[in-house]
């Protein structure tokens, strides 16, 4: 198979409508078209059920999807690395959630900085879910990622702290002021529906909460009594007066780990694992 004809079928496989894909793409859907059937035709499988109304991945559509975008991202991170390691100064690229872990990671930044050696670290402050992606096509060379909210699945990783989470309510709701609560009692707050983040292609699921796309709208809208969320802990830090928050002792735990790709050889990485693994 060619990158070209990954690149097409994910394309179609995230948006599920071909004309939409091939406005993506930048090309008439004709021959989008016949690429995705000639591909279905080498396989010898199909890979989309097609109706007049809707279009749907099949099971081995499904595994194609999620083997073409770890191929698409392993061509690009060597494409990106490449270049990197030929660059005048050596440095480290850095991917973390915005908000999240921000007391480890200045911490973190000051031990290794000490270290001998050290070289620069560029800091890429995401938003949720990207900073695994980043890592995965080699925008980063280390991440901070957080299970279960990240995959680390084909990653090496080291743990680093663990925490339990929160929901965080308007100040002035009526459950504000209880000592806890399950995530049952959260998800029957009618009033304050869970947010929706976005999905990797684009869009959003279904469902009554708000769209969301960062922690500084998801904490307005709270305030706003327009939702509710549940979230580590240590995101306390960033609330405001007007925000509340009550302990989910049920919620699963959140696992901070320091991320990067199983074949780095980079002497850089290995040094800010080592000072991270250490704090």
């Amino acid at each position: 198979m060619e990158t070209r004809e990954l690149r097409y079928f994910v394309a179609v496989a995230e948006e599920l409508h071909f004309g939409r894909a091939a406005q993506r793409l930048a090309m008439a859907q004709p021959p989008l078209s016949r690429a995705i059937q000639q591909l279905e035709r080498r396989l010898g499988v199909v890979l989309l059920d097609r109706t007049a109304r809707a279009v749907a991945l099949t099971e081995a559509g499904s595994v194609l999807l999620r083997e073409a975008r770890s191929a698409l991202d392993a061509v690009e991170a060597a494409e990106r690395r490449t270049r990197r390691a030929a660059a005048e100064t050596p440095g480290v690229v850095l991917a973390t959630k915005a908000g999240a872990s921000s007391e480890l990671l200045s911490k973190l930044l000051d031990a290794y900085a000490a270290e001998p050696g050290a070289v620069a670290v560029e800091v890429m402050l995401c938003g949720p879910a990207e900073q695994e992606r980043m890592l995965r096509d080699g925008r980063a060379d280390v991440a901070l990622l957080q299970r279960p909210f990240d995959t680390t699945a084909g990653l090496d990783t080291e743990d680093l702290s663990t925490e339990r989470q929160v929901v965080v309510l308007p100040a002035g709701h009526p459950s504000a002021g209880r000592p806890r609560m399950s995530m049952a009692e959260v998800t029957a707050l009618k009033d304050l529906p869970l947010p929706r983040w976005p999905r990797r292609g684009g869009g959003y699921p279904d469902g009554p909460g708000p769209q969301v796309r960062d922690h500084t709208q998801l904490f307005q809208l709270i305030a706003l009594g327009r939702a509710c969320a549940v979230v580590p802990e240590s995101l306390r830090a960033h609330l405001r007066n007007d925000h509340a928050t009550v302990p989910v002792p049920d919620a699963p735990p959140v696992t901070t780990v320091i991320a990067w790709p199983p074949h780095s050889r980079s002497p850089a990485v290995a040094a800010l694992v080592r000072t991270a693994t250490r704090l």
